[in-house]
């Protein structure tokens, strides 16, 4: 209740003009992110304080943000349960479905140059200073205590199998190039994993505070973490996938609060040239360059996206849903 009365006063600010010493001073607008934990440091560093000095200089206005960073199914499920974001960057497209599918989203908010898209990065294996495992790809997490987080609340979790699925798939690990093969090699893998974070940000510290081999991550989380000083490195497998983090704006929530033009101009900001390069710089790769700088992003062997496997409706249907190959899995290893 308290949060539904900070909106309320956030929208009555938004449309009025505050009278100080007999002058009138700008009106303060208030946008709400949710969004997916790994890009926590880019918004809250970079982007927004970006943004805010961009809007003041186009429109006079000042603009505050409220934000809420979770596991991204987590968060998807937060905003169709009430959560009233304007804006959602989460990390795989099907959950922006989800909002979608809740009558939350109007829109398609996939018409955009870039699909709806604002960031990439891929899937690898972090590992511990000098790789003492001589971890090189994904057969050799078979010997390893490993770390990846719950697919039920993390979509980094979902980007995770996702990557190893393919894998077996086209051919790069021992297991035959199938379901079968996929089953076995997950077998093989997640019986190695004693912990599974809410979240990918809450792995990669499990994995900073010294627990696991190896975790299976996003690249950018890697990045993120040596800026900041931490002793990992990481090793890219030869065939892994291509994340894409979606962005769009909950039309239900931003009509309701009066700031639909706030946020598809914020939403609009974050494909522009100058913001992708600081997506870039906290490790995230650009969307709008189709080879990124090699000098700060190592290619990959062989890439492949969500789509090359089918799409996420597919991948759910073999992977995720009850009774599929990971909850089988898991049952077994139970």
């Amino acid at each position: 209740m308290r949060f539904r009365w900070s909106m309320l006063l956030a929208a009555i600010v938004s449309n009025t003009f505050v009278i100080d010493c007999g002058h009138a001073t700008p009106p303060v607008r208030t946008l709400v992110l949710g969004a997916y934990t790994t890009p926590r440091e880019v918004y809250n560093k970079a982007i927004i304080p970006a943004f805010q000095r961009y809007w003041r200089a186009q429109t006079g206005q000042e603009v505050q943000f409220q934000t809420s960073f979770l596991g991204s199914g987590t968060q998807a499920r937060a905003i169709v349960s009430g959560f009233e974001a304007d804006v959602a960057a989460l990390s795989l497209e099907d959950d922006i479905d989800s909002i979608t599918q809740a009558g939350l989203i109007r829109y398609d908010w996939r018409a955009t140059p870039h699909k709806g898209m604002v960031t990439r990065s891929i899937v690898v294996i972090a590992v511990r200073p000098g790789n003492p495992k001589q971890i090189r790809d994904w057969d050799d997490l078979r010997q390893v205590a490993v770390l990846t987080p719950d697919i039920r609340t993390s979509g980094g979790a979902m980007w995770n199998l996702g990557a190893m699925y393919g894998a077996v798939l086209r051919g790069f690990t021992r297991e035959s190039k199938n379901d079968a093969g996929a089953e076995k090699f997950f077998q093989a893998v997640l019986r190695n994993v004693t912990i599974m974070d809410k979240g990918a940000r809450e792995s990669i510290i499990t994995f900073e505070r010294g627990i696991g081999d190896a975790a299976i991550t996003y690249e950018n989380e890697v990045l993120i973490g040596r800026q900041a000083g931490k002793k990992y490195e990481y090793i890219i497998p030869r065939s892994t996938i291509l994340i894409e983090n979606p962005v769009a704006v909950i039309s239900q929530y931003a009509d309701k609060h009066g700031v639909r033009d706030l946020a598809e101009a914020f939403v609009n900001y974050l494909t522009a040239s100058e913001v992708q390069s600081l997506f870039m710089e906290y490790g995230l790769r650009p969307v709008n360059l189709d080879r990124p700088p090699e000098d700060r992003f190592p290619p990959v062997l062989d890439i492949f996206t969500i789509r090359d496997l089918g799409g996420w409706g597919e991948v759910k249907r073999r992977l995720f849903e009850p009774g599929a190959l990971y909850d089988r899995v898991m049952s077994q290893l139970r």
